[in-house]
């Protein structure tokens, strides 16, 4: 055998980690839309229930650290997402910040909750409509979370679905004519497509272009924080009024 001499780069892009749930078929596809290509993205998976209930979502808690614990050895991740709405709520975000920068202490943590939070005040939000694929006991601990960071939530809607297998089936005709529905009631700031299973992106220019006001999902917003806290700019990757105005 022949010894071969070799370099390590040493200017490398920021390293993002996402922590996507076992169920979920939607996010990773999203992210190589919403992340620019120089952005390096590593993904682990947590074990999530087939049924998305309250219990189901608190019992992601005792997987968060193992999860987190499978990126490669030695990496410096620049910022750490948990990819789950309703579970981040369920948990509580800022116990799902702990369990993250416990396992990789240099990491900025964050999930669709925080995330959402910092898309609002980013942009002047304090009224969202909301529109959910899942029963109403799920989404309530969020429009808990919001109300008390000063968000409310005066207008929701639901699919109504506890499978999680359908999420990603819904199309995108539907979320359009679901979102308008709400959009009709008024009296809010901006719209909010939860769930990071939930295929919005086609969605958003046409519901943008129809209301006239932001419309945020899950993981439009979760990418955006990401690359925030890594420092990369997000400006030339839309769809979103959030991610096109904000360098």
């Amino acid at each position: 055998m022949t010894a071969l001499p070799h370099r390590l780069t040493t200017d490398r892009a920021p390293q993002l980690g996402l922590i996507v749930l076992q169920s979920d078929e939607t996010i990773e596809l999203d992210f190589r839309r919403l992340l620019p290509e120089k952005a390096e993205l590593l993904v682990s998976r947590i074990p999530s229930g087939a049924e998305v209930t309250p219990e189901t979502l608190a019992a992601m808690e005792g997987d968060l650290a193992r999860a987190a614990s499978l990126f490669p050895q030695g990496v410096a991740l620049a910022s750490l997402g948990y990819a789950c709405t309703s579970g981040a709520a369920q948990i509580g975000p800022e116990t799902v910040s702990d369990h993250l920068r416990a396992v990789h202490p240099g990491a900025e943590p964050t999930n669709p909750v925080i995330a959402l939070i910092a898309a609002c005040r980013a942009l002047g939000i304090n009224r969202l409509a909301v529109l959910s694929p899942y029963i109403e006991p799920v989404s309530r601990k969020l429009f808990d979370r919001l109300d008390t960071a000063g968000i409310a939530t005066p207008v929701f809607g639901s699919f109504e679905i506890a499978d999680e297998a359908r999420v990603a089936r819904i199309d995108t005709a539907s979320i359009i004519a679901a979102a308008t529905t709400l959009a009709e009631q008024g009296g809010f700031d901006a719209l909010f497509l939860s769930c990071t299973n939930l295929r919005t992106l086609d969605a958003i220019p046409a519901l943008e272009a129809q209301t006239g006001l932001p419309v945020l999902s899950s993981n439009l917003v979760l990418a955006w924080h990401m690359a925030q806290l890594a420092g990369i700019d997000t400006s030339a990757t839309a769809p979103g009024r959030l991610l096109s105005s904000s360098g």
